[in-house]
């Protein structure tokens, strides 16, 4: 205990030391934005209304004092703590990858986590380079384009990052061409052959078994209701699915050809050819070469100057992650901006003991809000918002407490994979949108809907009575269809609250209604050409959102700023036991869709349909979306 104690006031005479030596040294002026010490220019993307930052990074090389000061912090650090000199980070990108920051109770891959890790490696002089294994990804497009956009940014530092694939296509080949090096063992599954996207259809099944789905949609590009009524594709779906699908398909081969140095008939002639062998990959120089990860290891320790019987110095994830930044040099400033982040559907209220919620939960969200806003200590806010939306109610409720926010605060809304219906309700509150080129976005549109089940309760003898006092008591009795005037009423309620989001859009936007109603309609956007209809400000990722926040809260864009995340993963033990015993039996999966796709819609819905964008592997490359 006293040896420990000792050890204790050593490290805190030592960091006194440092800091009262390092107050008196010039020491290089980095934004400390995005988790990382990078400066942002102040440069203008052609094409925006207003002038906004780019935030676009510069990596700093480190001085020679700086260098000093993270060796020693290294060496006094606790021994789990450490990074041996020489260390190579290991990185598995595999699965979902969520934007929400993870417990170390959490499954999968966090954003944050990940883009945190690859700028502390930047400017870690013990980290020598990044070895990322990657295998099937399940995140959409939003996610992707930031982590290809952290690989880049990483390659800045001069450090090597090699990539390493055993599954993958054309997602995965996205990220993978923006390593240095880009490696595959001789029996690795990959496919190349292009973009499918597609639709499901309810509407024969419910005939079959009797339920009769009662929707009204308003807008007519609104296609969430058709899952539930028809049988094959609007034309309307038809034209919505085909922009968008095009819109990835040339940003793929736009962004591999400007990676590879290939011309973009090149790439589409590659598509098209059908190529199954990897050696014909090599020989084509799509990737670097061909190695088991042994190889690959061993090509590693003789770039390093390690002796081959010795192990090459890996660096786990998951402890790397446990690595502060103030150890690396890493540090913010007096400014705070919070961060507050929004994932999954949209509902009012959270879920019991036995069944805890999850997506965004209103009332937690708003106390968020309202913390932020009582609060002197935070200069702006970043809400980043990855959502199909939801409950209609719900979003409006946080859609004016973001407003009431943004009258005080500087408010900047990053959209990650999805921000539309809800969600796009939700950013439209802010002083500023910012979307990946990808992002779906807008789905301004709501529907409802009511399952008449009669024929099904008669073809199994069910049978329900209900005794009621009002015209409109038994509106959303689930054994017989509306009566007229009822479904008049049902549409009434549906269209007043469409007319609401529709108008608080256009004067969020600054356009008279005309003109919204000409965008909205329930038409989806990808990110680019939502900007060019002026429902989105900025095209960029998280380090733009932060350039923006500072140029709305007058931070010289070369101070440095700390990022305050307020939304964080509380330890709950309901959470965990329900997550693994609803894993274990395998129903979790199988209860969110029942609940999704036929809970009975009593309040208005705005939300987005199911838009489904795969590979040529056949698996999405999006989430499922769903509602406003």
């Amino acid at each position: 205990m006293a040896s420990l104690s000792k050890y204790l006031n050593f490290i805190i005479i030592v960091e006194i030391i440092i800091s009262k030596f390092h107050s008196h040294t010039k020491t290089d002026d980095v934004s400390d934005e995005n988790q990382g010490d990078f400066k942002s220019k102040l440069t203008l993307n052609e094409g925006d209304d207003d002038a906004y930052p780019s935030g676009e990074f510069e990596y700093n090389t480190p001085g020679a004092w700086k260098s000093f000061v993270v060796n020693l912090r290294m060496l006094i650090a606790y021994p789990w703590l450490r990074v041996r000199k020489g260390s190579v980070l290991n990185i598995k990108l595999r699965g979902k990858i969520s934007d929400q920051v993870k417990s170390r109770f959490s499954s999968g891959l966090s954003l944050p986590q990940l883009c945190e890790n690859l700028i502390k490696a930047a400017y870690d002089p013990h980290i020598s380079g990044v070895y990322l294994h990657i295998e099937t990804l399940t995140c959409g497009w939003g996610i992707i384009e930031e982590i290809r956009r952290h690989i880049l940014d990483f390659r800045k530092s001069g450090k090597f990052i090699i990539g390493y694939a055993l599954v993958w296509h054309e997602k995965e080949y996205y990220i993978g061409c923006a390593c240095e090096e880009l490696y595959a063992p001789p029996s690795a599954y990959f496919s190349l052959y292009g973009f499918a996207s597609g639709a499901s259809f309810y509407g024969g099944v419910f005939e079959k078994v009797g339920v009769e789905p009662q929707v009204q949609r308003i807008g007519k590009y609104k296609s969430y209701g058709d899952r539930y009524t028809r049988k094959n594709m609007s034309e309307e779906n038809r034209e919505v699915l085909t922009t968008i699908l095009d819109n990835i398909y040339e940003n793929w081969v736009d962004k591999i050809s400007q990676a590879k140095g290939k011309r973009k008939e090149e790439i589409e002639g590659f598509i098209n050819e059908g190529v199954y062998q990897i050696e014909k990959l090599k020989e084509d120089g799509w990737i670097t070469d061909i190695k088991y990860d042994d190889e690959v290891r061993s090509m590693l320790k003789t770039r390093l100057g390690i002796a081959e019987k010795k192990k090459l110095p890996l660096i786990d994830f998951k402890k790397y992650s446990r690595i502060r930044k103030w150890s690396v040099g890493l540090s913010g400033g007096k400014d705070r901006i919070a961060v507050i982040r929004a994932s999954g559907g949209i509902s009012r209220v959270g879920g019991s003991f036995f069944s805890p919620s999850s997506g965004i939960i209103a009332e937690q969200f708003i106390k968020k809000i309202i913390k932020v806003r009582d609060s002197k200590r935070y200069k702006a806010v970043i809400i980043r918002i990855d959502s199909p939306g939801g409950d209609a109610l719900a979003s409006d409720l946080m859609w004016r407490e973001i407003k009431l926010l943004a009258e005080s605060k500087p408010v900047v809304a990053s959209m990650v994979d999805v921000a539309a219906s809800g969600g796009y309700y939700m950013a439209m509150a802010a002083h500023a949108i910012v979307s990946e080129n990808l992002t779906l976005t807008g789905s301004i549109g709501v529907v409802s809907v009511k399952y008449n089940r009669g024929k099904l309760y008669e073809k199994i003898g069910f049978n329900k009575e209900i005794i009621s006092k009002g015209r409109y008591a038994e509106m959303y009795a689930a054994d017989r269809s509306f009566r007229p005037d009822e479904e008049k009423l049902f549409a009434e309620d549906a269209q007043n609250f469409y007319e609401q989001f529709r108008d608080k859009a256009a004067c969020a936007r600054s356009m008279s209604v005309d003109k919204m109603e000409e965008i909205a309609q329930g038409r989806v956007w990808t990110g680019n050409d939502a900007a060019s209809r002026g429902l989105v400000d900025a095209i960029g990722g998280f380090s733009r959102a932060v350039a923006i926040a500072k140029h709305k809260a007058n931070i010289p864009h070369n101070k440095k700023v700390t990022l305050v995340e307020l939304s964080k993963p509380s330890f709950s033990v309901n959470k965990i036991l329900f997550s693994m015993v609803s894993s274990a039996i395998g129903i979790e999966t199988t209860l969110k869709h029942l609940q999704d796709d036929f809970a009975v819609c009593n309040g208005v819905q705005s939300r987005m349909d199911g838009i489904m964008v795969h590979g040529s592997e056949g698996s999405s490359f999006a989430d499922y979306l769903t509602s406003l």
